[in-house]
């Protein structure tokens, strides 16, 4: 027995005892752990009066604490007789609330409890020490937690269904760790193998090997971009030396070596197993009466909120992927709920207030599976070619080796005519690999600048090179954007390529060495970061030229992004005029479709209030115009139906602020623009007059997840766009127009912010 349990024997053995003779009288109060418990009072209760009880069964099991309705409730300890205990809280003779389960071996489990079984928060102490602290469902580990194991092993990070999935990090005791994407207990998806010893693997991975493209990194900086595979026929790869050295012959160095000798001692402990779990522990208790109905709405509640264990997991933490798994909370037991409560609420509030709040029709919003943008660039497509020779310059440029660089630039490096051309015909050269596309010349421009760029921003030369470059083709999007340019992303959506005209090439070189002080002295700016200026010249009798420039895109993030807008500011022709049943998560939606005020908490909205002013500035400077703020949005919570849940009324006047740091995956990067959890309130706009720019706030709250920047940096204000705006304000209020001078722009473009960002009080 445990000493818990054999300390409160001693306290009651008078009293066991003393019940003895009487329990054996009562053969129908015998029972099995799952059996039914049938016991006498003395003293006659009041129908829903709780008092305190101590009762031994005569199978040795023993009840102290709150009793009423035939059954536990409210607090109290009950101890089997094989030594296991429970002591927490009861609803209905079931395990409610916060309690501690023991086990004979030591092992103890305290946190949430919900119908018996262990659910919510809690921490569960094995009798070796194997300690796991974080979230369950249906006594599984599921959700976020961390698990320290008996051998000396940790891992933290997203749990399904008892085991690591998702997103998390496993260190083992001899100071390697992996950190990455998990798959039912096995390193599966893109991650990070760093040894003991300094080197590393960054890379897919498959069935908890590394599996397709990836990078093994040298301590010395030298590095093997390749793609791999346990199969050696599947290998394949090139050897890069380190940035400060000349060495240009491969190593001696057998890429296998990565399976048959680094990875050997990584094994994934299983830890300990628990022996039986409390719900199987658990009585069925004869409760009765009116404590049944009293509990009905709880019942109903706890019934929400346990949903889909597959469905929180997916959109109210961290969603992999593209793909948007919908909760199956929402269906007709929720909205069956939510008309009971509504009848409840009208019972409690004044006329006047529900007329208010019946004053305007909501709008309907459906959230649609999302999927990647754009088509695969395959042989065959028109742009192929081009794709290849964007690869192969890209990979020759990041590659070439260079000296170190400092984040202290000479003037020269930014000066416009710096550029290095070139050439790589079919058959190869010197310094260029062979290759199956037409000859061509590559261009960089001001190279130097955007490789500390890239320092700056802390890309990983392996990595940008993978993105790009890898055996994974680029997809186009499908439609080129309204200057004309075409938009390219990698398959990791990491990076967006965009064709450039001239001129935008020229306000870029212009503005980079501002745009280069502005971007190191603001860590937190919400400007395009820049990673690349590049130009592809086609050999032939035309002699073509693609300009492009490479580019963070902003949307990649862990979780799916369900609705986007393009805000400027303006409200001509700022209105795609789209039915819902038509609206895609990739459309991108504009200033007139808005129909949320965005309220963050202090800190993240006083950072943002600085960020948008200190940009705006910038922008200002450089007389650069026509800019606008891409904002993705996340709900965290959807419906099988597809519509977001609201997360309260204004009617109802409860207030359950979300958006804690601490409430998100610590394995999401947070930071300004990215990944900030926040609150949206329902906006709707009045049908008479001039359309509203901001609708009226209803109330009606939405717990998101918003990822923002300012996008379209690289148009100024030039002849084209001032006569632009004599044209258009000859025809509308010149207020509302896009092509303002950029120090009107500048000052509407941050009223318009300060109005759908608030502060959430």
């Amino acid at each position: 027995m445990s000493k818990g349990f054999s300390g409160i024997v001693k306290v009651l053995e008078a009293k066991l005892k003393k019940s003895q003779a009487t329990a054996k009288k009562r053969a129908n109060s015998i029972f099995t752990a799952m059996s039914v418990a049938h016991v006498d009072d003395d003293e006659i209760h009041n129908p829903g009066e709780v008092y305190h009880v101590e009762k031994v069964f005569s199978n040795g099991d023993i009840y102290m604490g709150q009793w009423s309705e035939n059954c536990p409730n409210g607090h109290g300890k009950y101890l089997w007789s094989d030594g296991c205990m429970y002591n927490g809280d009861w609803l209905r003779g079931k395990n409610m609330g916060h309690g501690k389960f023991s086990w004979p071996s030591g092992a103890t489990y305290e946190g949430q409890f919900n119908n018996g079984y262990m659910e919510g928060e809690g921490t569960y102490t094995g009798s070796s020490d194997d300690t796991y602290k974080g979230t369950w469902v249906h006594n599984m580990k599921h959700g976020k937690g961390v698990r320290y194991y008996a051998n000396g092993d940790n891992y933290e990070g997203q749990w399904r269904r008892g085991l690591p999935d998702g997103k998390g990090r496993y260190q083992w005791s001899n100071g390697n760790q992996y950190i990455g994407h998990w798959r039912r207990g096995k390193m599966n998806g893109n991650g990070t193998m760093i040894w003991a010893n300094g080197n590393r693997y960054d890379g897919s991975w498959e069935n908890g090997l590394p599996r397709g493209n990836g990078t093994f990194r040298w301590e010395d900086g030298s590095f093997y971009v390749g793609v791999w595979s346990k199969d050696p026929k599947e290998q394949s790869g090139t050897y890069y030396p380190p940035s400060d050295s000349n060495q240009t012959r491969n190593i001696d160095w057998d890429p296998q070596e990565l399976y048959l000798v680094n990875l050997v001692d990584c094994i994934i402990s299983t830890g300990e197993k628990i022996s039986v779990y409390p719900s199987q522990k658990m009585v069925n208790w004869p409760c009765e009466g009116e404590l049944l109905k009293k509990n009905i709405h709880k019942e109903s509640d706890a019934r929400r909120r346990r949903a889909s264990t597959d469905g929180r997991l997916s959109n109210g933490g961290i969603s992999f992927g593209s793909e948007s798994e919908f909760s199956s909370d929402g269906g007709s037991d929720y909205f069956g709920s939510q008309r009971e409560s509504q009848r409840e609420v009208d019972e409690g509030v004044g006329t006047e207030e529900l007329e208010v709040a019946r004053a305007y029709v909501r709008p309907r919003i459906v959230i649609k599976p999302t999927s990647k943008q754009g088509t695969t660039i395959s042989k065959g497509h028109k742009n192929y070619e081009l794709m290849l020779n964007l690869q192969l310059g890209i990979r020759h440029s990041v590659g070439r080796p260079a000296p170190a660089t400092s984040l202290d630039l000479k003037a020269t490096a930014f000066d416009p005519r710096d550029k290095v051309w070139t050439r790589f015909p079919s058959e190869g050269s010197k310094h260029t690999p062979p290759h199956q596309s037409c000859e061509f010349k590559w261009k960089d421009y001001c190279p130097l600048v955007f490789r500390t760029l890239r320092k700056l921003f802390k890309v990983d030369p392996a990595d940008y090179m993978i993105s790009i470059c890898g055996n994974d083709a680029l997809r186009e999007l499908s439609s080129p954007g309204k200057s004309g340019s075409f938009f390219y992303l990698t398959n990791d959506d990491k990076y967006m390529i965009k064709t450039m005209k001239k001129s935008e090439v020229k306000v870029l070189k212009r503005m980079l060495p501002a745009y280069y002080k502005h971007v190191r002295s603001f860590e937190n700016t919400l400007v395009t970061k820049f990673f690349g200026l590049h130009c592809v010249r086609l050999n032939g009798p035309a002699q073509k030229k693609v300009r492009f420039v490479i580019m963070g895109n902003l949307f990649c993030t862990e979780y799916a992004i369900h609705r986007r807008f393009d805000l400027k500011g303006s409200s001509h022709g700022r209105l795609t005029d789209k039915p819902e049943s038509e609206i895609e998560s990739t459309t991108t939606l504009k200033d007139l479709d808005l129909n949320f005020i965005f309220r963050l908490q202090k800190s993240w909205y006083q950072e943002f209030c600085r960020q948008v002013d200190q940009d705006s500035d910038f922008l200002e400077q450089e007389r650069i115009m026509d800019y606008s703020l891409l904002v993705g949005i996340h709900f965290r919570e959807i419906s099988e139906s597809g519509e977001p849940l609201n997360t309260e009324s204004s009617l109802s006047k409860v207030r359950t602020p979300i958006g804690n740091e601490e409430q998100s995956s610590k394995w999401e990067v947070i930071r300004l623009g990215s990944n900030i959890p926040a609150r949206a309130e329902l906006t709707v706009r009045s049908d008479e007059g001039e359309p509203q720019l901001v609708g009226e706030p209803t109330g009606e709250y939405y717990d998101v997840i918003l990822v923002f920047g300012i996008i379209d940096i690289l148009q100024d204000y030039d002849i084209s766009k001032k006569l632009e705006h004599a044209y258009k304000s000859f025809q509308y209020d010149a207020t509302s127009i896009s092509a303002v001078d950029p120090r009107l722009y500048s000052k509407r473009f941050r009223d318009f912010m300060f109005r759908i960002f608030t502060e959430d009080v």
